[in-house]
């Protein structure tokens, strides 16, 4: 089990807690003006950045309450928590968007 620190409740098991998805994705402005292929790329469409990642969770059995996590999606470390209209904690470590390439094993054809 992993331990994840709710702003308000403090250390708490994981089970507690329900994944929001990305966080910081910005309702769009004109949303009347959107068509359904922006409507579709507004709801459904996330980044999948291997590494560092800010992410929305709810304390679903505790307070209730939404907060902002930086988590490392390759392994799982925790590395800030903020609350919900905060800007996210400048790192020591960069956060990387770009997708990680991956070689061929020795001996593979490409």
């Amino acid at each position: 089990m992993l331990l994840f620190t709710c702003p308000n409740c403090g250390p708490r098991n994981e089970t507690e807690f329900h994944y929001g998805g990305q966080a910081h994705v910005p309702y769009p402005e004109h949303p009347d003006q959107l068509t359904d292929r922006e409507w579709a790329e507004y709801l459904f469409y996330r980044e999948n950045t291997k590494g560092i990642f800010a992410e929305r969770w709810v304390h679903s059995t505790g307070c209730r309450q939404w907060f902002n996590m930086l988590r490392d999606t390759v392994s799982y470390d925790v590395k800030a928590v903020y609350r919900m209209g905060e800007q996210p904690p400048a790192l020591a470590e960069p956060v990387s968007n770009q997708p990680t390439s991956i070689s061929a094993p020795e001996g593979a054809k490409s």
